[in-house]
């Protein structure tokens, strides 16, 4: 693999040989080069956002205070969740190359996590909501791998890394808005108690519609994008082509770094110990998370020029950096700093590993391999949040970020060392383009 270089560098780069969409779907750009779809997909996502992140500073205090339950039963709730969603990613992938079709897995999962959500305002025990949480997570592994491949099918090789860029910025942007609007909602309706949490969740279900409102009516399968020869009787060695070696050598790297990147809750409560109050907190939440939203395009598309790879070691160097300030540096600037690098980080790798997977696999295949490359992300995030709260209540606060620091730094060298570059390779063409052949 040679990491894409940008059009002048190949000028076969828009060819299906070439992992990219034919020139027809090439062709139907909006602004920037820019595909309608990838603009319509973000919107889907910000909107999605919206409703989810809503939920993030309400849920804990539903199943706890309103149903009862313990903090044990609201870990056993996550867990299962993003367990399941974990695992059925690799299904939802393969399905969708096996049928050659990307948009109905993905109105069909953001329609089933819409409704299971809106469903949550009426869950009268916690077991109840952990059958609609187990949906909602259902929904997001049936959506993801199908989406990241209609981005990569609507979107001409050199112009990947813009178009996850942009993508990942409009989701984060939403990751911003949600609590916001929790902590309107949540003061507007204080004196509420119980019955104000389940007016949160019935209000979640209106930048959720929207959502699906966005993805029916604007998103369009590229005329030639969809795998279709996979269909084929025919044909049905391209629906087997192998994923490639070097596509399992960078999940394996982004695997060991996944080992650490433990939940982001962990940097929450070390903020709040460094001397932030609960307020100031989110306020910092809210910094880092605008912050990524403004870098991930722009580096999308330094991305589409110098290639994935340096992007990505730069990000996991800046996460190791920010994890070390968070150990040892116990102080509110400490916090603040921390926040900053990992804004950078989240930035830099989260648009580029997704490029990367369209990069290094046959277009027939690339749901498959975001369905694997998200399972295996989402597989180890589960030890490492499980493992940071362990050390956090045995070792101390600065062990679990000393840890992610140094699993960082090993994944940064275990992606140097099994995925260097190609030299003399022809940008682009990657794993994918072998496989034609």
């Amino acid at each position: 693999m040679s990491e894409p270089r940008g059009p002048a560098s190949d000028p076969a780069h828009a060819g299906p040989d070439a992992g990219g969409p034919p020139a027809t779907t090439a062709a139907a750009r909006g602004p920037a080069g820019i595909h309608p779809n990838v603009v319509a997909l973000g919107f889907t996502s910000l909107l999605t956002d919206v409703s989810s992140e809503m939920l993030v500073p309400v849920l804990p205090l539903f199943v706890t205070a309103t149903l009862g339950a313990s903090v044990a039963s609201l870990g056993l709730i996550e867990g299962v969740a993003e367990a399941t969603a974990s695992a059925l990613r690799l299904v939802s992938g393969r399905l969708s190359d096996a049928v050659g079709r990307r948009k109905p897995f993905v109105v069909a999962g953001y329609a089933l996590s819409g409704a299971c959500k809106t469903t949550m305002a009426w869950a009268g025990s916690w077991t109840a909501l952990l059958g609609l949480r187990f949906g909602d997570r259902v929904g997001k592994a049936l959506r993801n791998p199908a989406r990241d491949a209609l981005i990569a099918d609507s979107t001409p090789a050199p112009l990947l890394g813009r178009a996850f860029g942009l993508h990942r910025a409009m989701d984060t942007t939403g990751a911003a808005m949600g609590p916001l609007v929790a902590w309107w909602l949540l003061a507007e309706w204080s004196g509420l108690g119980a019955e104000g949490y389940r007016r949160i969740f019935l209000v979640s279900v209106i930048p959720a519609a929207l959502a699906i409102v966005v993805l029916v009516a604007f998103v369009r399968a590229p005329r030639d994008a969809a795998p279709a020869p996979a269909r084929a009787a025919g044909s049905a060695p391209a629906a087997r082509a192998p994923l490639g070696p070097r596509f399992a050598r960078f999940v394996a790297a982004d695997a060991l770094f996944q080992l650490g990147h433990s939940s982001v809750a962990f940097l929450l409560l070390r903020s709040q110990r460094s001397g932030f109050s609960a307020g100031e907190v989110a306020l910092v939440y809210l910094g880092y998370n605008l912050l990524a939203a403004a870098l991930a395009y722009p580096f999308g598309g330094l991305s589409d020029k110098v290639g994935r790879r340096p992007l990505l070691l730069a990000g996991y160097l800046l996460y190791a950096l920010a994890y070390w300030v968070a150990a040892f540096a116990p102080t509110r600037e400490g916090a603040v700093v921390a926040f900053a690098l990992l804004a950078v980080h989240t930035a830099l790798a989260d648009g580029q590993a997704r490029s990367l997977v369209a990069d290094l696999v046959p277009r027939e295949r690339r749901a498959t391999a975001y369905g694997v490359y998200h399972g295996v992300v989402g597989a180890a995030l589960l030890p490492a949040s499980l493992v940071a709260g362990l050390l956090w209540e045995r070792v101390g606060p600065q062990a679990p970020f000393a840890l992610g620091a140094l699993l960082a730094l090993a994944a940064a060298l275990a992606l140097a060392t099994l995925l260097p570059p190609e030299r003399g390779a022809r940008p682009v063409r990657e794993a994918g383009a072998d496989s034609h052949a």
